[in-house]
């Protein structure tokens, strides 16, 4: 095994573009000897420029100091042909994302390195298996995928393939940990670990979008105001590029062979076209001006008149009691308020025998302190909409009225993600520590899936799922055995077996 923690460990990068630069600067900021190779004249001493800009700025905010900075650059070498990466223990690739380039250089490297060199590949997509297929000893392969900016995003998942020798992931984890970032460890499967637990969170966002329920910002706005999240779906398609966003979504599917829950959108390929990708080209689902922050869109007005009489389910009543007083039984023009989990106002209002065109819905997963969702059936009147959202929004707190749909938004969308988080961990891609780990330090989601669905409680969000199976009939919402088997026991998501 190589012991990572040697004062005189050499580590080559091959490819100095965004993400080759930032890894050698963690590697030398450790006290890594660190050396650089470019096929591009001029790139990897524009690289080391770049390298010595960051230091510095990490010197102005007092993060490092001067001689801590002109040390990380002493031990940055540029080299000017692969055969200078030959005392190297390690030796990371950051060039062009497409498999042949990899495994040539792979190839090329196997001649030059020691039996015991480590050949790692940052590959975000392609598979490492196939990379270390091209090369004679295969089980020293491994992917080691960081996150941009590398120096910024603290995490850096170990992807071993099916020959990668354990020992190698060892050193890998250790590696991280030696140069402050989280490692989090997975098999060699499409999207590994962050873009893989990613397919839950955009994807039925867009779903709830292509079914009429609410218009895009309504769906940002609940899913950050109630659901905690930093960024809506829609901002985050922008700020990540649709073109980009929507090839994942499609690759992912391939690769799954057709798997329903990473089903993309048909509303995106249309939106590519258009070249309304996002920030990039100052159009997206948002506008954007010169200076890149996004038009605001205005709410709809809240409505004035209130209800005269409410009902309303027992889980809503000390709520609600706040507002207005509660009738015991709904009259023939109360304003009725249910709070389904997984099924849609519909579905409640027959349930309980309510008239439908009395009947509204209000999500209770998250509470209502920040935002309050409110649900109508096909057949609400208008002026029973109408009461009900002044009625909710009389104390200030901001109300998005939305169209019948199972699961609301946010209990469809975290539902989502937490079952696709435990397909995860039931198919043993990756443990449940780093599951939640890697989601919350790649994509800065709350919490980790397991961790959100143990919050909420399993047993809610396998309601919800088994409520919205029983509606669309469609294996996208089919519940992880991970999941069932965890709720009907009473245990937490995250217990391994």
């Amino acid at each position: 095994m190589l012991d990572i923690q040697r004062s005189d460990l050499v580590a080559g990068v091959a490819g100095s573009g965004t993400m080759g630069r930032g890894i050698a600067q963690v590697l030398a900021q450790c006290g890594v000897r660190t050396l650089v190779f470019d096929s591009k004249p001029g790139a990897a001493h524009a690289a080391r420029d770049a390298i010595g800009k960051s230091l510095a700025g990490l010197v102005q905010k007092a993060r490092v100091s001067q001689t801590e900075a002109d040390q990380t650059q002493a031990r940055i070498d540029i080299v000017d042909s692969l055969a200078a990466f030959k005392p190297c223990h390690l030796v990371i690739e950051a060039i062009v994302e497409q498999l042949a380039p990899k495994q040539e250089l792979f190839k090329a490297l196997e001649a030059l390195v020691a039996d015991t060199c480590i050949l790692a590949s940052n590959t975000s997509s392609l598979s490492v298996t196939a990379m270390a297929a091209a090369c004679a000893k295969p089980e020293r392969v491994a992917g080691y995928h960081f996150f941009n900016p590398v120096p910024v995003m603290k995490i850096v998942e170990v992807v071993e393939g099916e020959l990668t020798e354990p020992w190698v992931g060892d050193a890998l984890m250790a590696l991280a940990r030696r140069y402050g970032h989280k490692p989090v460890r997975c098999k060699d499967t499409p999207g590994f670990i962050v873009n893989h637990a990613g397919r839950g969170y955009v994807p039925e966002s867009l779903r709830v979008l292509q079914e009429g329920v609410a218009d895009f910002a309504a769906i940002d706005r609940i899913l950050v105001d109630a659901a905690g999240f930093r960024l809506g779906p829609f901002g985050l398609l922008d700020l990540v590029g649709l073109d980009v966003a929507h090839g994942v979504m499609k690759s992912m599917h391939a690769q799954y062979y057709g798997e329903s829950k990473y089903q993309p959108s048909f509303l995106c390929d249309p939106r590519v076209a258009a070249g309304l990708l996002g920030r990039k080209t100052g159009r997206g689902w948002y506008k954007y001006g010169k200076d890149g922050v996004a038009d605001k869109i205005p709410e709809a007005a809240v409505p004035t008149a209130k209800p005269s009489s409410v009902w309303c389910v027992p889980e809503l009543r000390e709520f609600l009691s706040k507002f207005t007083k509660i009738e015991s039984k709904p009259a023939a023009d109360s304003v009725c308020f249910v709070a389904p989990l997984g099924h849609d106002a519909t579905t409640t209002a027959i349930q309980l025998n309510l008239e439908a065109k009395n009947t509204v819905a209000i999500d209770p997963l998250f509470g209502f302190a920040k935002r309050r969702t409110l649900m109508t059936t096909p057949v609400t009147r208008p002026e029973v909409r109408d009461a009900a959202h002044a009625l909710l929004a009389s104390d200030g707190v901001p109300v998005s009225v939305i169209r019948d749909s199972a699961g609301f938004v946010a209990q469809r969308v975290v539902a989502h993600i937490v079952n696709v988080g435990c397909n995860i961990v039931q198919q043993r891609i990756a443990s449940p520590e780093d599951l939640d780990s890697a989601v919350m330090l790649g994509l800065g989601y709350p919490k980790g899936p397991l961790g959100t669905g143990d919050a909420i409680g399993a047993a809610k969000i396998l309601a919800i799922l088994e409520a919205m199976f029983a509606i669309y009939q469609e294996p996208r919402y089919c519940p992880s055995p991970w999941l069932k088997r965890r709720a009907k026991l009473g245990v937490s998501l995250v217990t391994p077996e």
